[in-house]
Formats: structure tokens, C-alpha cells, sequence
């Protein structure tokens, strides 16, 4: 198992962006001091949900503040980013970092950004395949050229070429958000690891795994393999009891979801509706980490037998200030970690009573 830091450089009620960024750079070497396995870097525009416009940017910054630590990006927005520009931009990172960086994609929303950027909706709607192709290529050949519907280039060579770094083939490890069941198709016939949202409850991540399971092998793959790179977010809140990380986490988020969220505009003016963010914040809650170490363990555990995903990115920063965040984090290395009894490569020991069946996929 391996239990990382989701960090969305939250911009709550009555922080600066100064602040919010400021408290993702020191989560990052508060991870690393608690011995976490890794941060993730959320990426968003225009919005106060989260105040990084670039992942990759950040992931640079906190590679160069880190020894150990792997750095992800969770995730970079397709759409609104040239692959080629973002393929150079992870071999680089992987070659410099000797590894630690993973490069985590997705589709993104039908926002505003599409318009700033440039990109248009058909990005959106029907082009990310293509883009997914043409960075999967950029980080696996030594040379590319492109002759798709939106990418058109002669051929060049890749420089850096991430494959022929010393840490493994094929670059940097790739992984996909999927929050669909296209979407989740698409990662496992390109043989790419999911990352699956913290919305989801355990049933329905093992659901989108086993469905996973079945289109991978269908294609070939090497499924059991490329399963280990699977990511599950969530949120962890470490208390004495549950009511009062619970209590928490309801005082605080609420008002950092109904700015961020609500913050967010689409690029053709269609219809969108918002969770209510109390509902939201109580729903987190009772799906993930959040009360004393015992329970937070047993529900990370819970989770891994259920699922079959053992990797996590938990956001940590949902008290909303950076000495809460960085004391939260340090009960996860210092109180969780060492409850959850395990064997590399092997299922975590279960420290909860329940008669599930694991889960097939």
C-alpha cells in the first residue's frame, strides 16, 4: 500500500492565493518528513478551488525541494495543453529526478479555459484521444511526427527521450483519471492506470477497477501488472474521535466548495449544477479517512480489500490552514502509516471485521 498527499492548493474563505500556494509547498515537505510515498498536484484556472494553473510547474518546484518523495500531477488538463509540450516537459522531470515524477492526465470540464486557451470545445468533446495518443508516443519513440485531426507536424526527434533513462522503459509512469465508463475503456485499452475521483464510494471504484480489468485483458495487457498503478483520492482528517474530525472538516470546507465550485464557468454557457457543499463535505467524510488513527487505517484498508487499489492521494489540506494541514499530515506518517500491517506487492492485513468478498477486479 501506498499512501500519498492530494494537494489542491485550496483557497479557502478569507485566505490570500499567496497563502493557499505557500501551504502546498510546505505539504509537500511535510509529506516527505512523515514518510509518505507521494504528492499530487491538482491543476486548475481561473477559480478559487484550487489556485495551481499548472501541475507540471509545481510538481518542478517541489522535485527541487524533495530528496525521496515522488511528485504526480492529479492531473495535468489535456485539453487546454499541447502534448508535446507537456510530454517535454514530464521527460525532463523524469530524467532529472531519477523517477520520482508521474504524470497523471485528464479531460478536464467543459470550462472557460477551453476559450482562453484556445483550444475550443471539440477538445473537450471528442478530441482528447487523439492527444493521449500523441503524448503516450512523445514519451515511448524516438522520433514523432503527427497527421491527426488537430495535430499535424513533420517528423522530430524527441529530445530528451525519456525511454532511455536508467529507472525503467518507456519514461515516466502515466496514469488517468477516469470518472466515466468511456473513460475508464480508454485507460485500459491504451494499458494506463486509473485515478478515480474521492466522489466515489468503495462499490463503485470496484466496479470501474473490475471493468478496467476486463477491457485491459481484452486488449492484451498485462493487467495485474499495470493495476498496481491504480490511485484512489480521498480525504484524511486525523482526530482523537471521529465526531471532532468530522466537526472539522464540516466547519471548514463547505465554504472553500461553494466558492471554488461554484467559481467555475463553462465555455458555452450550458447548464451545470453544483453539489450542495455541506452534503458534499458529510459524504467525504463517512467515505474516507476521516476520524482517529484506527478508523482512518481500517477504512484505507477497507478500501484496498474492496477495490484492489492499494494507492492513495488523500487530501490533507481540508482544515484550511497551513499549521492544521502540516499537523495532519504528520498524524498520518506517525499514527496511520504503522497501522496498516502489509507486505509489498501483497494485500494489506486487514485491521477491520468484514465479511466482503475482495474485490475481482
Amino acid at each position: 500500500m501506498r499512501v500519498g498527499t492530494f494537494v489542491l492548493a485550496a483557497q479557502f474563505p478569507g485566505q490570500s492565493q499567496e497563502e493557499a500556494l505557500h501551504r502546498a509547498v510546505r505539504s509537500a515537505v511535510a509529506a516527505e518528513e512523515a514518510g509518505l510515498d507521494a504528492v499530487w498536484l491538482a491543476e486548475h484556472h481561473f477559480v478559487p478551488y484550487g489556485t495551481c494553473p499548472s501541475a507540471v510547474t509545481l510538481a518542478a518546484l517541489l522535485l527541487g525541494r524533495t530528496r525521496r518523495i515522488g511528485v504526480g500531477t492529479a492531473v495535468s488538463v489535456l485539453p487546454t495543453a499541447h502534448p508535446v509540450a507537456l510530454g517535454e516537459q514530464a521527460a525532463l522531470l523524469h530524467l532529472t529526478t531519477g523517477g520520482r515524477f508521474t504524470l497523471g492526465v485528464g479531460r478536464g470540464g467543459p470550462w472557460v479555459d477551453l476559450e482562453v486557451f484556445g483550444s475550443g470545445l471539440a477538445a473537450y468533446e471528442s478530441g482528447f484521444p487523439e492527444a493521449l495518443d500523441l503524448l503516450l508516443r512523445w514519451l515511448r519513440e524516438p522520433r514523432v511526427g503527427a497527421d491527426g485531426e488537430r495535430y499535424r507536424f513533420r517528423e522530430v526527434a524527441v529530445v530528451p527521450r525519456p525511454a532511455e533513462a536508467l529507472t525503467g522503459p518507456g519514461g515516466p509512469p502515466v496514469v488517468m483519471a477516469c470518472t466515466s465508463d468511456a473513460s475508464v475503456r480508454l485507460a485500459a485499452v491504451r494499458g494506463l492506470p486509473m485515478l478515480l475521483g474521492m466522489h466515489c464510494g468503495d462499490e463503485e471504484k470496484a466496479r470501474l477497477a473490475a471493468l478496467w480489468r476486463r477491457e485491459a485483458l481484452a486488449a492484451g495487457h498485462d493487467a495485474e501488472t499495470i493495476a498496481d498503478g491504480h490511485v484512489s483520492a480521498g480525504v484524511v482528517q486525523v482526530a482523537d474521535t471521529a465526531a471532532e474530525a468530522t466537526r472539522t472538516l464540516c466547519e471548514t470546507m463547505p465554504g472553500w466548495l461553494r466558492q471554488g465550485l461554484g467559481a467555475h464557468v463553462t465555455v458555452d454557457g450550458r447548464a451545470r449544477t453544483m453539489r450542495d457543499p455541506a452534503a458534499y463535505t458529510r459524504l467525504l467524510c463517512s467515505l474516507h479517512p476521516v476520524g482517529p488513527p484506527v478508523l482512518c487505517a481500517d477504512r484505507l484498508a477497507r478500501t484496498a480489500e474492496r477495490t484492489g487499489i492499494r494507492r492513495f492521494a488523500l487530501l490533507a489540506e481540508g482544515a484550511g490552514g497551513l499549521a492544521a494541514t502540516e499537523a495532519n499530515i504528520a498524524r498520518v506518517g506517525a499514527e496511520v502509516l504503522p497501522l496498516l500491517g502489509f507486505e509489498e506487492r501483497q494485500r494489506p492485513r486487514r485491521v477491520f471485521s468484514s465479511r466482503a468478498a475482495p474485490a475481482t477486479g
